[in-house]
């Protein structure tokens, strides 16, 4: 018995993947760009500045970290408000004392219900990236298209109406989208994204929309809380994480970048900053690194294209 012919057409059959959204590039096989001053590996924070309503939504789905018990959660929800009201300002000076540039992914009604953060935020030199609604604006196919280009336009409105300024990258909660989230963030102007985990340097979709990788398995989240190590654990799995990067670029010139991202509420408690802030004077005193901003980088990354 022979095999049906028609049992090997399959439409999108390609070299490469079976959708078009972008093209396979491995990372050694293409043109990477130089950091300022040749620096190896760009270290890019990511602080996610979170407000969880104290009655969690489930449509599509519950973002992580929400809230868990019965109503009103007041333990779940003062732990996420220690973040914006101590975590994150633990956090800005410790940018400071080790000259750290970083973007801020704010949920927009941290700028309606804190302005005041929003603006000291700005004020330090950071950079501010939407980062959906509020906890409750997840993102998944079968969210109706208009409904997810509002919350996307209110999560930018209320940012830009504090900062001046449009937020230039898009975090959605959890990294979710849905099959409409890419050409709807290019037509809302956004210039990238950080959701997709599949790289380690930035690569672009095919309408144009950056994608800057936001690893998660580096996350204090992931490390600290999931996989509940030791903040010295975290620490040193950063700088290993660093030095391999680095001894990449040694071998095979390009650059690499290394993202850290970080929840207040997690990794600004006091037993745990002593570690984080050697951490950030380990990373600035290494002449290879270069602790870029989410925009500096896509500058860059496009003056390379």
């Amino acid at each position: 018995m022979t095999l049906d012919p028609a049992y090997l057409q399959y439409p999108r059959r390609a070299a490469g993947y079976d959708h078009n959204l972008y093209a396979y590039e491995r990372l050694d096989q293409r043109a990477l760009p130089v950091w300022p001053e040749g620096r190896a590996v760009a270290t890019w924070i990511v602080v996610s500045l979170e407000w969880f309503p104290i009655t969690p939504s489930d449509t599509p789905f519950r973002a992580p970290g929400h809230m868990q018990t019965s109503y009103p959660d007041y333990r779940h929800y003062t732990a996420r408000e220690y973040g914006t009201r101590v975590g994150f300002y633990r956090l800005l000076d410790a940018f400071a004392k080790a000259g750290v540039r970083a973007s801020v992914a704010a949920n927009g009604v941290i700028a309606d219900r804190y302005p005041s953060i929003v603006r000291d935020i700005v004020d330090a030199g950071h950079e501010v990236i939407a980062h959906s609604t509020d906890m409750n604006g997840t993102i998944a196919s079968g969210l109706p298209i208009d409904e997810e280009r509002a919350l996307i336009a209110r999560s930018a409105d209320a940012l830009a109406q504090v900062t001046g300024i449009r937020p230039r990258g898009w975090h959605s909660i959890a990294r979710s989208q849905s099959w409409n989230t890419v050409p709807l963030l290019k037509e809302a102007g956004f210039d990238y994204c950080c959701d997709w985990v599949n790289d380690e340097m930035p690569w672009a979709f095919a309408n144009g929309l950056l994608n800057l990788p936001l690893n998660h398995e580096l996350s204090d989240r992931q490390i600290l809380t999931v996989q509940q190590q030791s903040v010295d654990s975290y620490a040193q799995q950063i700088l290993d994480a660093h030095d391999w990067l680095g001894g990449e670029v040694r071998a095979g010139g390009g650059a690499r970048m290394l993202p850290l991202h970080l929840t207040p509420y997690i990794i600004g408690l006091p037993y745990r900053m002593d570690a984080f802030e050697a951490l950030l004077a380990a990373l600035a005193a290494r002449p290879d690194n270069w602790f870029a901003r989410g925009d500096e980088i896509a500058d860059i990354f496009r003056s390379n294209k």
